[in-house]
């Protein structure tokens, strides 16, 4: 959030995104991709368009992110909202798994018009 206040303050448009961090296996056996939740700005300039800039691993352009949502506060990102009324005591669980596939892409999946028709 302080690149994106910081850019602003600067006169450039910038948001938050969210999404996941991508993390390449070695190559080794037993080795696998892995993946992260994960938080960074894209900042508009000129002529270039959006750019994803993350100050957390330094990285500038979009390689290794994979954008779920962009917006302007972090508090409209939230994956899940919601209340809950019960018992102190109860326990409510959760679990979340994220799963890193290469997409082949001689066979494109479904296009969002497609599912959205659907």
């Amino acid at each position: 959030l302080l690149v994106v206040d910081g850019a602003r303050s600067q006169g450039f448009a910038a948001r938050f995104v969210s999404g996941y961090l991508y993390v390449a296996g070695d190559g080794s056996p037993g080795s696998e991709a892995g993946g992260a939740t994960h938080a960074w700005a894209q900042i508009y300039l000129p002529r270039l368009g959006w750019v994803d800039c993350d100050p957390t691993t330094g990285a500038i352009g979009n390689r290794d992110l994979i954008r779920i949502a962009c917006v302007r506060d972090p508090a409209q990102a939230a994956p899940l909202s919601g209340s809950y009324i019960g018992l102190a005591d109860d326990f409510l669980g959760m679990s979340v798994e994220v799963a890193v596939t290469r997409a082949d892409r001689a066979a494109p999946g479904p296009s969002l018009s497609r599912l959205a028709l659907a």
